[in-house]
């Protein structure tokens, strides 16, 4: 949210500390899932690509996922209902959440961002030129998180997903969706490993603004 973009941890070292996850790539240069130990950078002409391990992220979320609980939806819902149903997952809101979501969707609608320069715009700004891709009667997989209210500017509070087709050619960030028949994996996790940026961008940055408004409409 305060325009750093450069990252500066490589796949390579990302790998060391997960196999299922989401993130962004240096320079905002789209998004980006993980799943089963391989990475995929969904860029803005919606392809996705597999993922060097000397390439860089300056925001990822990643987990060795294993599923504690899993519950499988053979009915149509939407992306709000689809929470509601998670909601009735989760033990408690004082943890960490990662998801695995297989399965058949009637519909998915998801964006992605094209690389930036410098100066950096705010991304309030870039989302304004998203690019937005919809996907119909598709087979693929929902890579997620839930994050407690409590790690607000630390990460995004409640639910994220990005979405990869099950031929690994498509996907991005979910904004919208109606299932048809999914098998959901949720992994309780109740320790948390951060690693922050070392530069003088980010040393500089004044993280203790609130951003929370700004975040939910970037996000959503």
């Amino acid at each position: 949210m305060d325009e750093i973009y450069d990252g500066n941890v490589t796949f390579g070292e990302l790998k060391k500390h997960g196999d299922l996850g989401l993130g962004t790539f240096n320079n905002l240069d789209g998004e980006m899932i993980g799943i089963d130990g391989e990475f995929y950078q969904i860029k803005a002409d919606e392809v996705a690509y597999p993922v060097d391990d000397s390439m860089k992220t300056q925001f990822a979320v990643v987990t060795f996922f294993e599923s504690d609980e899993t519950k499988e939806i053979d009915k149509s819902v939407n992306y709000d209902q689809l929470k509601v149903f998670l909601n009735s997952m989760l033990p408690t809101e004082n943890i960490f959440y990662a998801f695995k979501t297989e399965g058949t969707f009637e519909f998915i609608k998801t964006r992605s961002v094209p690389g930036q320069n410098k100066p950096y715009p705010p991304l309030v700004e870039i989302v304004k030129n998203q690019l937005i891709f919809e996907f119909h009667d598709i087979k693929g997989t929902l890579v997620g998180s839930w994050f407690p209210d409590y790690m607000k500017g630390i990460n995004v509070p409640g639910y994220h997903f990005h979405f990869i087709t099950e031929d690994k050619k498509a996907g991005g960030h979910l904004l919208e969706c109606q299932t048809e028949n999914i098998r959901i994996g949720i992994d309780y996790t109740s320790n948390s490993y951060l690693e922050l940026p070392e530069n003088e961008e980010f040393y500089n940055a004044e993280l203790f603004i609130e951003n929370r408004a700004t975040l939910e409409k970037v996000e959503k």
